[in-house]
């Protein structure tokens, strides 16, 4: 165990961006491009990050002026699932994982800071917003039921866990592939997650649209 790694970032960076078009990873906001950005948020406040990518995201991070030692990189698997459980293998035995979406640049610093100190204390932690929509329960095109907005929260990155807890989860089920996030891997284990309520900002850049 490398005792000088305690917090590790992994940072998603290996999907296809199908419904953008093209690799929106690459595209510039004002002087960095999107993947530059979400990294520099992480930076100064882990002593890893590893991010699983494809060969174009790796060389702008290798070239870019904010690339340091800290950063290594892993393979990107089929599904996001597999790209974060490559990660997950690639990191230095960490005390806690912070793992967020490539596509989120604008997550505040403060947001990390507090998720990494709520996690010392708990084994699992989401960093989520609170429905602001009434959210409706469907079925067969119906609407069954009105679910209470005050217990609905949309899940946002970054989740940040106790590593050996994300390891051994993404390890059990590895061979299903019904999880969105990595949240619900740890819940279907049964460990319920603390949820920190974040900003609006936190958004993830899905769409082109998204982007301006």
């Amino acid at each position: 165990m490398n005792k000088n790694i305690k917090t590790t970032a992994i940072i998603t960076a290996g999907g296809n961006s199908t419904r953008f078009g093209s690799n929106k990873l690459t595209k510039k906001l004002k002087n960095l491009t999107v993947i530059e950005t979400t990294v520099s948020k992480f930076i100064d406040l882990v002593d890893e990050i590893v991010i699983p990518t494809q060969n174009e995201t790796k060389e702008i991070i290798l070239n870019s002026k904010i690339y340091s030692n800290k950063i290594k990189f892993a393979p990107a698997g089929d599904t996001r699932q597999e790209s974060v459980y490559n990660a997950i293998l690639a990191c230095s035995n960490p005390e806690i994982v912070l793992i967020h979406d490539g596509a989120r640049p604008f997550i505040e610093k403060e947001t990390i800071k507090e998720i990494i100190k709520l996690t010392k204390k708990e084994k699992a932690v989401i960093a989520g917003i609170m429905a602001i929509d009434t959210i409706k329960q469907v079925k067969n095109g119906k609407i069954i039921k009105t679910l209470d907005r005050k217990t609905i929260f949309q899940a946002q990155t970054p989740q940040a866990f106790n590593y050996k807890l994300i390891k051994l989860v993404h390890e059990k089920y590895k061979n299903d592939k019904n999880f969105t996030d990595d949240s619900s891997m740890v819940e279907k284990y049964g460990i319920e997650p603390v949820i920190f309520e974040t900003s609006p900002k936190n958004k993830k850049i899905t769409t082109k649209e998204d982007l301006i």
